[in-house]
């Protein structure tokens, strides 16, 4: 039920009491964003001022912006991974916090390509909490009624592992969703989820899913969102009930939970909601039996109002076969996180993914931002350091590089992240995801990063429409082993009809439309200086990326936040892909290019 009037949020009116000191705690943090910023660093300064790393620094109990810019670092993960090393290796003294570290938070694994250990100490998972709290009163803005059912979602933890020194080594949502906080969370009843806390903290990804898919197929009536924390994850489930909805119909029909779930606990919680309904069985197999996965979401589930998954930066190219799967649904990005620190939230939950902007909420942590310009790019260096902006600098329209100090002992550590301010939410900056700041694909004096591949992918796709087909997956590598080396592009595609999909002529054309979306350099090193060769696309066997992710988690990746790298060097995934491709493809001419620059 609405409160009154008169507590109503500049967001909107809130749902219920509780939402209201929400919104209002939003409007404070982002009203006062300068004032909060300053204390927040100060808090951090005076709680780490025994610490080693900031003693070092000489700031002699300053906690002020300008002495802290003056005297400390600007600093990259291999400026942190000694520090690092020396905790995961036993040594308990203040090194980067005055708390103990609870525990090292694991980055994705396709992140920079390497797995990073950041420190968190355990009053961060507070912090965590405070933001989640923060979102279903904004999505309550925008989506009415979300009390009156439950949330479908795919929610996974890995297997921990241990440094030499005992801590514990997992990634933030393993943290999270083992924590006491999300345990022993108090009912809501906008935030209900069909999945049985036992069906998420199973570390076996295949009961994981099983269990949470068939608890979803149980409540199909009541579930009003579906999501995952990336839409790789949500793809990821309905292919699983493409591959698995026989046995699932069998133990709803049957009453009884297949033999392949042995983990005892998964197995008490939902012998609790699975009683014998042969009319759910018999719905299930009609909707799955003739393979037509077209609307599926809304066909099972048909109260769903919205996807609940992260569309931004490399995720984008998931919302063609999300959109095929739900019926274009829309698709909400809730918030803005990584392991090293929990940033901000989407205040406009229901734009287009292509619009989603994230307003930084500066209690988190204390942010500062790097002009970001290709064009010229700054240096950073102990010896010159730049000047980097706080958050009440910012320009509209102006992109920034993320530099962050936490309470857990990061300072000025450089996140990696491009943002690009697109408007204001009181004093608070609100920002667009750009990239995650690295280069995917190099032959010669080219530089393609992740956003353009993701353009050039969608100006290629465009051409398979009239085909019914789409770019399910994809990934990329430069092949230097050809003369020139060239781009080699590998594609999963979803065909409506097989047996009329794109011909061989309209694929090479896909490379070639490919190429005419790449930066000029690229084209330049084509056309004129004939340095790199014609770009291939490869056509990969269906379920090729499955078996790719099977892999990644098999070595330790994290099911929960694996994203599909967009390029890959190691050879066994290589030889992988190569081995189930079924065709091959290339450009059949070189781009347009000309020396005209344009402006």
């Amino acid at each position: 039920m609405a409160v009154d009037s008169t507590t109503s949020s500049p967001l909107g009116p809130p749902a219920c009491e509780k939402d209201a000191k929400a919104l209002q705690f939003i409007e404070d943090m982002t009203k006062n964003c300068d004032p909060v910023q300053e204390n927040v660093l100060s808090e951090i300064l005076s709680q780490n001022a025994a610490t080693e790393y900031l003693q070092q620094w000489n700031l002699d109990g300053a906690t002020d912006r300008k002495t802290f810019k003056s005297k400390v670092p600007v600093i990259s993960y291999d400026d942190l991974l000694p520090y690092v090393n020396r905790i995961a290796n036993g040594d308990r003294s203040p090194i980067l916090s005055s708390h103990p570290i609870s525990e090292f938070l694991t980055s994705s694994g396709t992140s920079a390509g390497e797995r990073k250990l950041m420190p968190t100490i355990a009053a961060e998972m507070d912090r965590r909490q405070k933001l989640y709290s923060l979102l279903m009163p904004v999505m309550n803005l925008y989506v009415p009624g979300l009390d009156k059912g439950k949330g479908l979602y795919f929610l996974f933890i890995k297997a921990e592992a241990k440094t030499p020194s005992g801590l514990v080594a997992r990634p933030v949502l393993t943290s999270y969703y083992k924590s006491q906080q999300f345990k022993t969370r108090p009912f809501d009843p906008y935030n209900v989820y069909t999945s049985p806390n036992e069906t998420i903290l199973c570390v076996d990804a295949f009961q994981s899913m099983y269990s949470q898919m068939l608890c979803g197929l149980l409540f199909r009536e009541e579930v009003l969102r579906c999501g995952a924390v990336f839409a790789s994850g949500l793809v990821r489930a309905i292919k699983f009930l493409q591959l698995n909805w026989q046995q699932l119909a069998m133990d709803v029909e049957s009453g009884n939970l297949s033999n392949k779930i042995t983990d005892s606990s998964i197995r008490e919680c939902v012998s609790k909601i699975l009683k014998p309904n042969p009319e759910l069985a018999q719905f299930i197999r009609e909707e799955c039996c003739d393979g037509n996965w077209e609307g599926i979401i809304t066909r099972i589930w048909p109260n769903t109002k919205y996807l609940d998954v992260i569309v931004t930066g490399a995720m984008a190219q998931y919302i063609p076969i999300l959109d095929y799967y739900s019926g274009n649904l829309p698709k909400t990005c809730t918030m803005y996180a990584s392991s090293e620190c929990y940033f901000g939230l989407n205040l406009t939950p229901m734009v287009k993914p292509s619009e989603v902007c994230y307003t930084i909420m500066p209690n988190m942590g204390y942010f500062e931002f790097i002009p970001h310009d290709p064009e010229n790019p700054v240096t950073i260096s102990r010896d010159s350091p730049p000047q980097l902006l706080d958050l009440a600098d910012l320009e509209l329209g102006k992109e920034y590089e993320l530099v962050i100090s936490t309470y857990s002992g990061l300072c000025r550590y450089r996140v990696g992240d491009i943002l690009q301010v697109k408007g204001f939410h009181n004093s608070a900056p609100q920002f667009k995801f750009i990239r995650r700041k690295n280069v995917l694909l190099s032959i010669d004096a080219d530089k393609t990063d992740e956003t353009e591949l993701q353009a050039a992918i969608d100006n290629a796709s465009v051409l398979l429409k009239e085909f019914n087909t789409t770019v399910v997956e994809y990934t990329s590598y430069g092949d230097t082993k050809t003369i020139p080396g060239h781009y080699v592009i590998y594609w999963e595609l979803l065909m409506k009809d097989p047996a009329n999909g794109p011909p061989e002529n309209m694929l090479a054309q896909c490379c070639l439309a490919m190429e005419e979306a790449l930066n000029s350099v690229y084209r330049q090193s084509r056309v004129a200086d004939n340095s790199i060769g014609p770009l291939e696309i490869r056509v990969v066997k269906n379920g090729t990326f499955e078996e790719l992710m099977d892999y990644a988690i098999s070595r330790g990746a994290s099911i929960n936040q694996y994203k599909v790298p967009r390029c890959v060097t190691f050879t066994p995934i290589m030889e992988l892909l190569d081995s189930r491709v079924v065709s091959a493809h290339f450009s059949p001419a070189a781009p347009h290019w000309t020396s005209e620059r344009r402006f």
